[in-house]
């Protein structure tokens, strides 16, 4: 059983790439209705352990649960079937299609069961969250700007009508008010009864939206608590804040 209303539950999974072994023995919890962030430095192992969670790959022990269903040998199709969106790292989408072909793309699990209709409220919900996609319908995925790439990426996650969303590095690449957008769309859609697991190296914009926090290096769990703790601790800011950051600055002002 998970605990505490954990909708995902990681329990000492121990995770890597052939003989290499990236996860070592990592646990945390996210529970319904929060933003909980996992940060730290490139190479951490914040990318395997979504990776693991999705389904994309295999921990070697430990356990993953969604509510009460260990995941272990799920494949990433079925994981969005069970309410699990996952928006990778620099965007993917596909470049060559359109942003309504990305869109529909989304929801494509939904297809042969929904009413065209339905599909298309969702898609209006998307186009009201980010409104340069309705402008930009009909564009070449490949060819909109970083910004609305990573809008894009949302929005087609947001068709799959999850209920955990796991997002990495959403701010990677991008301008600072363009992260502070992005920032703040999570924290509508948390208010919105959306669950959001978002891996960040921005620990600074991350753990200013999120409930709860952890700090991952070297694979492992090394600090962890609410957001707001580890905004003050004297270690996370030595390592990852500094002074106010850039993103502090512009988004500010």
């Amino acid at each position: 059983m998970t605990q505490n209303g954990a909708l995902l539950t990681v329990e000492d999974v121990v995770a890597g790439y052939g003989r290499v072994e990236a996860l070592h023995g990592v646990s945390l919890q996210v529970r319904r209705g929060e933003i909980v962030t996992l940060n730290g430095p490139n190479g951490a192992g914040k990318t395997t352990l979504l990776n693991a969670v999705i389904g994309i790959l295999t921990p070697l022990a430990g356990r993953i649960q969604l509510r009460e269903l260990d995941t272990a040998g799920v494949a990433p199709e079925e994981m969005v079937r069970l309410g699990v969106s996952y928006v990778p790292e620099r965007r993917q989408v596909f470049a060559s299609m359109s942003v309504l072909d990305n869109l529909w793309l989304g929801a494509y699990h939904r297809c042969s069961r929904e009413k065209k209709e339905t599909i298309f409220q969702d898609m209006d919900r998307v186009f009201s969250v980010f409104p340069v996609l309705r402008e930009r319908k009909r564009q070449v995925a490949g060819t909109l700007s970083g910004g609305q790439q990573q809008m894009l990426a949302l929005g087609r996650a947001l068709m799959a009508q999850p209920h955990l969303l796991l997002l990495d590095e959403p701010s990677l690449g991008l301008a600072p008010l363009v992260v502070a957008e992005i920032m703040r769309v999570i924290v509508e859609l948390r208010r919105e009864g959306m669950t959001v697991f978002l891996v960040e190296q921005n620990a600074k914009a991350a753990l200013t939206i999120a409930d709860r926090g952890y700090i991952m290096e070297g694979g492992r769990i090394v600090l962890q608590g609410p957001a707001r703790d580890l905004l003050e601790d004297e270690r996370v800011r030595r390592a990852y804040l500094g002074r106010r950051d850039e993103w502090d600055r512009k988004t500010r002002r």
